[in-house]
């Protein structure tokens, strides 16, 4: 598979634009200069200490400020205004920015006026990159969407509850909905409750882009404040991906900086028309125009479920450079729902064998999804079209398709593409073959497979079966690490199931993801 040179991409206008591939938002490659690795030798046994003392010092003392505001108080009814909230929130703000100025952000640059929660009652802040996001909280002591079991957390839970946030819980089948009718009941309270902010990418990049906008925040169909976020520091350590320093590792590096930037710009609110009142993701996609263009950065369809394809517990976990994070993006526009794939991969993969790897030119493609040609086609036969030729092997695609839908199922996709590549006297297939099917299973141009080809024909024969591949796998669970390309190229995964990364969970309701 291959990133083609350039790619449809909705950036202005009406969409059709040409636009070069993004950078992957999901990867964050830190590196230092030999003086920058000499500077935070130093400052880890001088400054960091005492910067983190003072940090946790400032929460200690706010917490008796937010656990005397939040005694006897009700999660459903208008609190008033009165002269103690607004001491406690006067107190909480000084204290909650001098916690950031021992952290090093001894100034932050605001731009644009902060609209009234009468005028802009939801507050959409983007890029969402790091913790380091709850400044704006702080500085505003906005309302945010939260997990319910955040409350429970010791002392941060104290300092959220005062904050009065939103909370999704995950043992609630109905708690999405919920959410979503507590903004609404919210939103149109003409400034009695406190404003809302939302993160609507739903988890963390690398700032590089603006993926795909949950359309959660904008289902309440009422005016929103776009706000955008920036970091301009010289050595990135704020940012927190999938791949790249653990939020440990960035609280250190961050702390060990001299001085840490931080801007804020509050951009015009923007009020939606009917149109984009019955459409919450239209709404979504024209506010994510106009921040991009703030931004100066490209906008992309991923999202976070291309995070938990790139995250997902197979046994052939993706590269970094992985093509198929753009295929996926490709299958869910196209409307496939991919938890309900599994005969269709099989009708695939029967159709596929019969054509004994003979190449599908571009007008039989369409054909064989039983879809009409469209731009959407097209871009997706681009990513296999590797010669150029107008011409693919359908076989690519299956294998490609059956990662996306079933990512942690890496001996189910393997069994599916020996059986459409198997010769049909001895049920085997070569080197060569192999190294097509693990190319495409993993979305990357090109792959050496001679030792892990070698390591599972241990007799020599030149030829292997799926039962002799299953028996190594089972063996060598983590066979493509090991034999592939190790552990630079594949994607670090974390102990924990892939999950947000950032701490505004995604509360859009079932009803609602297929808009995404």
């Amino acid at each position: 598979m291959r990133l083609p040179n350039c790619r449809r991409c909705s950036v202005e206008g009406d969409g059709k634009g040409l636009a070069p591939p993004v950078r992957n938002p999901f990867v964050h490659d830190l590196k230092f200069t030999p003086l920058q690795k000499a500077q935070i030798a130093v400052m880890t046994v001088t400054l960091f200490p005492l910067r983190l003392m003072m940090a946790a010092f400032m929460m200690l003392l706010a917490w008796p400020f937010a656990f005397f505001a939040t005694l006897g108080r009700s999660e459903t009814t208008i609190e008033p205004q009165t002269l103690w909230r607004k001491f406690v929130d006067v107190m909480l703000k000084t204290l909650m920015r001098a916690m950031w100025f021992s952290g090093g952000f001894h100034w932050i640059t605001v731009k644009g006026r902060l609209a009234p929660p009468s005028e802009a009652p939801i507050l959409t802040l983007a890029p969402h990159s790091s913790y380091f996001d709850a400044i704006p909280v702080t500085m505003t002591m906005a309302s945010i969407v939260m997990k319910a079991e955040s409350k429970d957390i010791p002392l941060w839970g104290t300092l959220i509850k005062y904050i009065r946030p939103v909370f999704v819980s995950r043992s609630d089948q109905d708690s999405r909905r919920k959410t979503v009718e507590e903004i609404k009941r919210r939103a149109k309270s003409e400034g009695e409750w406190p404003r809302i902010m939302i993160f609507p990418e739903g988890t963390c990049t690398n700032r590089s882009c603006l993926i795909t906008f949950k359309p959660g925040a904008f289902i309440p169909a009422v005016p929103v404040q776009p706000v955008v976020i920036r970091y301009p520091n010289k050595l990135d350590s704020i940012t927190w991906t999938w791949q790249g320093p653990g939020a440990f590792k960035i609280l250190w590096l961050t702390l060990c900086q001299l001085h840490n930037k931080f801007e804020i710009e509050y951009l015009p609110t923007y009020t939606p028309s009917e149109e984009e009142k019955r459409n919450p993701a239209l709404f979504a996609q024209n506010v994510r125009r106009i921040m991009a263009k703030a931004l100066d950065v490209p906008i992309t369809d991923y999202s976070f479920e291309d995070c938990q394809l790139a995250m997902a517990e197979g046994q052939l976990r993706l590269p970094s450079d992985t093509c198929l994070l753009e295929f996926a993006r490709l299958v869910r526009k196209l409307g496939l729902q991919l938890d309900k794939t599994g005969h269709i991969l099989e009708d695939y993969g029967m159709r596929a064998r019969k054509l004994h790897g003979n190449r599908v030119p571009l007008g039989e493609f369409p054909r064989f999804l039983d879809v009409p040609e469209s731009d959407l086609i097209r871009d997706m036969f681009a990513l296999f079209d590797e010669h150029e030729d107008r011409t693919i092997d359908i076989r690519e695609f299956v294998i490609a398709l059956s990662v996306v839908c079933r990512p942690a199922k890496t001996l189910e996709t393997m069994k599916l593409a020996f059986k459409m590549y198997v010769d049909e006297v001895d049920s085997s297939i070569t080197e060569q073959e192999l190294a097509c099917i693990l190319q495409t299973a993993l979305g990357v141009a090109d792959l050496t497979v001679t030792s892990l080809f070698q390591a599972v024909d241990a007799h020599g024969k030149g030829k292997i079966t799926f039962e002799l591949f299953q028996s190594f796998a089972e063996l060598h669970p983590d066979f493509a690490e090991e034999f592939l390309f190790g552990e630079k190229r594949v994607i670090r995964h974390p102990s924990q199931p892939a999950a947000t990364n950032g701490f505004c969970t995604d509360f859009t309701p079932p009803d609602h993801k297929k808009l995404d």
